[in-house]
């Protein structure tokens, strides 16, 4: 409110001081306590509502307004506002409860016929809307695979409110990861949130399949050559695919560390590289490769100049040959000298 003590200027305190100590007071005596400065203080100290014209006193004189009166005139209109928002939000959420039934009766049609059971949604506003509603609904657990390292902040930001409530109606949440996501800072600080309410994430190097599923009934794809768009799946036989595929990754994933230590860093990018190698024996491109382990194309091209340097090779294919034949070929550690990681 402008009429919080810390807010005024040190003129406009002054003679608000003075005119609690008066019943009333003019724009003269206000000059003779102030100067030239009075009748500034008077506009600042009318417009917080601590002065109002005094009764029965002309146009010059004044009196103050206690401050709690005064806050109550400053918040009248913000409160009227606020009153008007409420019942509009109430209005807008009885329009949408009023089209709940049809909405349930058509879905319910569509699972007798077996429509409906691929829908392919291609406006990204829509899609968000969908995952809403569907998060909003999600009874038991949701299972959401994100390959391609860290998310995007304004993706982080999106979801983050979202997957609090949900985990506040105690909905299983797990979420599967590449490995380069942890060296997100805005996806670690996501996760730090998310586990503290019950959350288990887990990151993997390759093989992702990206993926959400609802309840182990309704599941999201994404779309090739089509960003932002979706294809929703309710065929109950591919969801359990999906599911399985999940699980199968999760097995095999690694638990999301907040902190990160140096030898589980070395872990990771041992395991990094390694899935470099296997990849380039298979002769692939350094932007496909880049992109199957979520990393930027400077990295995995620096990634592999290194790997290239240590096995001696002049190409990426002979540097992949000889570096996975070495991998296959090398003994197992004894089992007193396995070595141990951080989870």
């Amino acid at each position: 409110m402008p009429g919080a003590d810390h807010d005024l200027s040190p003129a406009a305190r002054r003679l608000y001081a003075y005119a609690v100590e008066r019943h009333t007071f003019g724009a003269s005596e206000a000059t003779a306590v102030l100067g030239a400065r009075a009748a500034a203080a008077i506009t600042e100290l009318a417009a917080a509502h601590l002065l109002q014209r005094a009764p029965d006193g002309g146009a010059d004189r004044w009196s103050a307004v206690a401050p709690r009166a005064a806050a109550a005139r400053a918040l009248a209109p913000l409160a009227l506002r606020e009153r008007e928002t409420h019942d509009e939000m109430d209005r807008l959420r009885a329009r949408m409860e009023a089209l709940v039934p049809q909405y349930e009766a058509g879905a319910a049609q569509r699972g007798v016929s077996g429509s409906g059971r691929l829908e392919l949604v291609t406006d990204l506003r829509a899609v968000r809307a969908l995952i809403a509603e569907l998060a909003a609904s999600c009874a038991c657990e949701l299972l959401s695979s994100q390959p391609g390292g860290g998310r995007p902040e304004e993706a982080l930001a999106e979801a983050i409110g979202r997957d609090e409530a949900l985990l506040a109606r105690r909905v299983r949440m797990r979420i599967l990861y590449q490995h380069t996501a942890r060296y997100s800072r805005p996806t670690a600080a996501y996760v730090e949130r998310v586990t503290a309410l019950g959350a288990q994430v887990r990151t993997l190097g390759d093989g992702l399949m990206r993926m959400l599923v609802f309840d182990h009934h309704t599941a999201l794809l994404p779309v090739h050559d089509t960003p932002g768009a979706a294809l929703v799946v309710r065929e109950p036989n591919v969801v359990q695919f999906m599911v399985a595929v999940f699980e199968r990754s999760w097995l095999q994933a690694e638990p999301f560390p907040v902190t990160v230590s140096p030898d589980h860093a070395r872990s990771i990018s041992e395991e990094l590289r390694q899935t470099i190698v296997l990849l380039l024996s298979e002769g692939l491109e350094d932007k496909v490769i880049a992109r199957r382990l979520g990393m930027s194309a400077r990295t995995c091209q620096r990634h592999i100049a290194e790997i290239m340097r240590a096995a001696g090779a002049k190409s990426r294919f002979q540097a992949g040959f000889l570096t996975a034949r070495a991998l296959l070929t090398s003994p197992a550690p004894a089992p007193d000298e396995t070595p141990t990681t951080t989870p």
